[in-house]
C-alpha cells in the first residue's frame, strides 16, 4: 500500500512537472514574437526612416538636444533600453525572490512591454521620440520578464531534462516566430490588397506583436505556480532580519556576486557568456538595418531572410542538442563561435542589391542562432551551486543583458565615425572571438564538480 502511494504521488508529481514545462514553453511563444517581427524585422529600418524624416540637414536628429546621427539613433535606443533594464532587474529579481511570487511579476513586465509594443501602432510621420520611447519600454520589460522566465527552469526541470526543456523552450519561440513572419508577409507584399499603406501595414505589424505577446502570456500564468521562498534565500551576511526583508535588489545582487567569489569557474564562464551573447544581440537587434540601409535590400526581402532564419533556427537547435550528446556542450558551443566570426567576416563582403546572398548569411546564422544560446542556458544550470538556483540564474540574466548595450553601441559609434555600415557590422567580430578565448579557458568539468554537481558524462 504504501508503495502504490509512492507510485502514484510520484506519477502525480511528473504530470504536474510536465504540465508546468508546457505552460512555460508557451512564454517563449508569446514573447519571440516581440524579438522577432518587432526588432529584428520592422523597428530597425522603420524607426531609422521616421528619425530621418525628422533630422535636419546634417542628417542629424536631436533629442533632448544632443546631435545624434539619424542612423545611429535605433541603436543607441536598445542601448539606452538595455542599461534601463540592468537598473530595473536586481529590484525585480530580489522582490521575487524574497516573496517567491514570480507570477504577478511576470506579468506586470509581461503586459507592460505588450502595451509598449502595441502603442507603436501609432508611430507615424515625423515621431521618433515617441519610437524610441516605446523601444525603452517595451525592451526593458520584456529583458525582466525573460529574467523571470529563465529562472522557473531550475524549478521546472530536474538536472537530465534541461538541456531538453531549455531547447524546446527556444523552438517553441521560433515557431512562433515563423508563423506570426509569414503573416507579417503576406499582410506587407499585398498591403494594397488589404486597403493599407505599406507605412500603415508595418504599424500593424508592430501592434500585432504586442497583441500576440498579451494574449498568449495567459498560458504561462495559468499553469505556472508560485513557490514559497526558501529561508536560506533570506540569508545575507551582515544583514538583521529587518534589513534583509527590505533589502533592495541591488544589494541583493552584490551578495549573490559575492556569493560567486567562492566559484571563481561560474564567474568565468558568466563573463565568457556576457562577451559572446551580446554580440549574438546585437547582430539579431541590426541585421535589418545593415540589409535596409547599406545593401539596399527590401522590407520583403528582410522578412524573408529572417523567417529563413527562424526555420533553420529550430532545425539547428535540435542539430546542435544532438552534437552536445556526442561531443558535450562546451565544445559545441565553442564551434557554434566560430561559425559567428566566418558568418559576419563573410557578411562584410556581401554584394548590396543582391537578396541571394544576404539569404545565405541568413542561412548561417539561423544554423547556429538558437543551439548556441540554447546550450549556454543549460550548461549554466549545471554550474549552479545546489540550492542558489534562483539568484545565479539572476545575475545569469544580468549577465545576459549586462552588456547588451556595448555591441549596439559600438556598432552605432562605428557608423558614426565611418558612414559606413559595413565597418560597423564587422566591428561585432571582435565579441566572438574574445568570448571564444574567455570560455575555451573555462575547465567545465572542474567547474560543475567545484559547484557540488555530479558532472555528466558528455559536458
Amino acid at each position: 500500500m504504501g508503495t502504490e502511494t509512492v507510485r502514484t504521488d510520484t506519477a502525480d508529481d511528473t504530470a504536474g512537472r510536465k504540465r508546468e514545462q508546457r505552460g512555460w514553453y508557451f512564454y517563449d511563444w508569446a514573447c519571440s514574437v516581440y524579438s522577432t517581427s518587432v526588432l529584428t524585422v520592422f523597428l530597425g529600418p522603420y524607426l531609422t526612416a521616421v528619425a530621418e524624416r525628422a533630422a535636419d540637414a546634417d542628417g542629424y536628429v536631436h533629442p533632448l538636444g544632443v546631435p545624434v546621427r539619424a542612423g545611429s539613433f535605433f541603436a543607441y535606443s536598445v542601448s539606452l533600453s538595455v542599461i534601463a533594464a540592468v537598473v530595473v532587474m536586481p529590484l525585480v529579481g530580489g522582490a521575487a525572490d524574497r516573496t517567491g511570487r514570480k507570477k504577478p511579476l511576470l506579468a506586470a513586465a509581461a503586459y507592460t512591454g505588450a502595451a509598449a509594443t502595441t502603442g507603436m501602432f501609432f508611430l507615424y510621420g515625423d515621431r521618433y521620440l515617441l519610437g524610441g520611447v516605446l523601444l525603452v519600454v517595451a525592451n526593458a520589460a520584456q529583458s525582466v520578464a525573460m529574467m523571470l522566465y529563465n529562472s522557473y527552469l531550475p524549478q521546472i526541470a530536474p538536472p537530465d531534462e534541461r538541456d531538453a526543456v531549455s531547447s524546446r523552450g527556444w523552438a517553441f519561440g521560433y515557431a512562433a516566430g515563423s508563423l506570426v513572419l509569414v503573416a507579417n508577409l503576406v499582410l506587407y507584399t499585398a498591403h494594397d490588397s488589404f486597403g493599407l499603406s505599406e507605412t500603415a501595414a508595418v504599424r500593424v505589424c508592430l501592434a500585432s506583436a504586442g497583441l500576440w505577446w498579451g494574449a498568449f502570456t495567459l498560458v504561462p500564468l495559468r499553469r505556472l505556480r508560485d513557490r514559497h521562498a526558501r529561508a536560506e534565500r533570506a540569508t545575507a551576511p551582515g544583514l538583521s532580519r529587518a534589513e534583509r526583508a527590505t533589502a533592495p535588489g541591488l544589494r541583493q545582487l552584490v551578495d549573490t556576486v559575492r556569493d560567486m567569489r567562492g566559484h571563481p569557474l561560474t564567474l568565468s564562464f558568466l563573463l565568457a557568456y556576457l562577451v559572446y551573447n551580446d554580440g549574438i544581440q546585437t547582430v539579431i537587434t541590426q541585421a535589418s538595418v545593415y540589409g535596409s540601409e547599406e545593401l539596399g535590400l527590401g522590407q520583403s526581402t528582410l522578412i524573408g531572410a529572417v523567417l529563413l532564419v527562424q526555420v533553420l533556427a529550430v532545425a539547428g537547435a535540435l542539430a546542435m542538442g544532438r552534437l552536445a550528446r556526442t561531443y558535450g556542450a562546451r565544445l559545441t558551443i565553442l564551434g557554434s563561435l566560430v561559425a559567428w566570426t566566418a558568418t559576419l567576416a563573410a557578411g562584410y563582403f556581401l554584394p548590396a542589391k543582391a537578396p541571394v546572398w544576404f539569404f545565405v548569411l541568413a542561412s548561417g546564422i539561423g544554423l547556429v542562432l538558437g543551439g548556441s544560446q540554447a546550450l549556454s542556458r543549460s550548461l549554466f544550470s549545471h554550474l549552479v551551486p545546489p540550492g542558489k538556483e534562483a539568484e545565479y540564474f539572476a545575475a545569469y540574466e544580468l549577465s545576459d543583458r549586462g552588456m547588451s548595450w556595448l555591441g549596439p553601441l559600438l556598432f552605432g559609434l562605428t557608423y558614426q565615425l565611418t558612414g559606413s555600415y559595413r565597418s560597423a557590422i564587422v566591428s561585432l567580430v571582435a565579441f566572438f572571438v574574445i568570448g571564444f578565448v574567455l570560455l575555451a579557458r573555462v575547465p567545465v568539468r572542474r567547474a560543475i564538480g567545484a559547484a557540488g554537481n555530479p558532472v555528466p558524462e558528455k559536458i
